[in-house]
């Protein structure tokens, strides 16, 4: 099932809507269809993303199936997109080796660049990636995470403004996961089954203080946390759970195809990262996780960065696309856009 919140065109609040064929369809709509008297749950479910996403898979299943047999006459949609949801909390994740080895080398290639040479010679004569490129050693024992802000969330075709403190702002194709039960200390198995949903996540990210920040013990702080994205539609866990480890992932921008990637290689499962992040840790509905970046998902893997006026559309199949605008720099200086290398 895919869902949205919209905003029926003269309303004063928005409303859940089930997607059908090509059509939104109002979520009192589908429950007045299902014979639901007006009760206070069902208002919630008329309202309330985490509520439909909580509801079970058999009771979504038979609203999708009146959704589909729906034919009287529909209200009026605004075409603005709502953000789905607001997270309750922010963790993102780092679950794939090959994009912290891409990240590091591109991150020397454009910042460190006679570090990024010694380093190509080490890889070209003994055809090891070389060492700094490597996650650090933690990594290997645990899948580890940073937690950013979950109020500044916004979703597809929202504008985005180049950060006035950077000159290297970058874009991170992720699957973002929804959990809709409460965990504590939770094995693989019950985290996975706390997944409710999944979105398209842009953890946007500001390069050029990232590691300087991280360097000093603390951070990425004004690196991350000025702007995150999702898309407008959330994904029931039911539709991704067959194709999680096999979904193909694309950045566009400016509708070049920047590089298609997947999330086949994840090194840690979702299940695994979820649960030790309940380790003596109460987790609740509604919190969010990011993935970490599909390998090449970002400009400092693939060479290619973002710059004022570039649309970045990112995609993952089955769960969707997510489309927004970089809008000018508060810098006097335009920074200057990177070709693809």
């Amino acid at each position: 099932m895919k869902l949205k919140r919209v905003r029926l065109q003269n309303a004063t609040s928005s409303t859940i809507a089930v997607k059908s064929h090509d059509r939104w369809i109002p979520m009192d709509q589908v429950l007045s269809l299902a014979g639901e008297s007006i009760t206070e749950e069902n208002n919630r479910l008329s309202t309330d993303m985490i509520a439909v996403l909580q509801a079970g898979q058999s009771m979504r299943d038979k609203w999708q199936a009146l959704a589909d047999d729906f034919d009287g006459e529909l209200p009026k949609i605004e075409n603005t997109p709502l953000l789905p949801f607001q997270p309750r909390s922010y963790r993102d994740f780092m679950l794939f080796e090959q994009h912290v080895i891409n990240a590091s080398r591109g991150y020397a290639r454009r910042f460190l660049p006679m570090s990024y040479k010694i380093a190509a010679v080490y890889e070209h004569l003994f055809k090891l990636t070389f060492p700094k490129f490597r996650p650090h050693p933690l990594w290997y024992k645990k899948p580890i995470y940073y937690m950013g802000n979950h109020l500044n969330f916004v979703t597809d075709q929202h504008p985005v403004a180049f950060p006035s403190y950077s000159r290297a702002l970058d874009y991170e194709l992720e699957l973002g996961v929804i959990i809709v039960k409460h965990l504590k200390n939770a094995s693989e198995k019950e985290a996975m089954d706390a997944i409710g949903g999944f979105v398209v996540f842009n953890d946007f990210s500001a390069r050029d203080v990232q590691l300087p920040e991280m360097r000093s013990g603390f951070g990425p702080v004004k690196a991350k946390h000025f702007i995150n994205a999702i898309s407008s539609a959330v994904v029931t866990a039911d539709e991704i759970m067959p194709h999680l480890y096999n979904l193909t992932g694309e950045v566009r921008i400016n509708d070049q195809t920047i590089v298609t990637t997947s999330t086949s290689d994840m090194d840690y499962t979702l299940g695994e990262a979820i649960a030790y992040a309940s380790m003596d840790e109460q987790l609740y509905p509604g919190e969010f996780f990011g993935s970490g970046t599909l390998p090449g998902g970002c400009g400092m893997e693939n060479g290619c960065w973002l710059a004022p006026d570039d649309t970045v559309e990112l995609e993952i199949e089955k769960v969707g696309t997510l489309v927004n605008t970089i809008t000018q720099s508060p810098n006097p200086d335009k920074p200057e856009k990177l070709k693809v290398i």
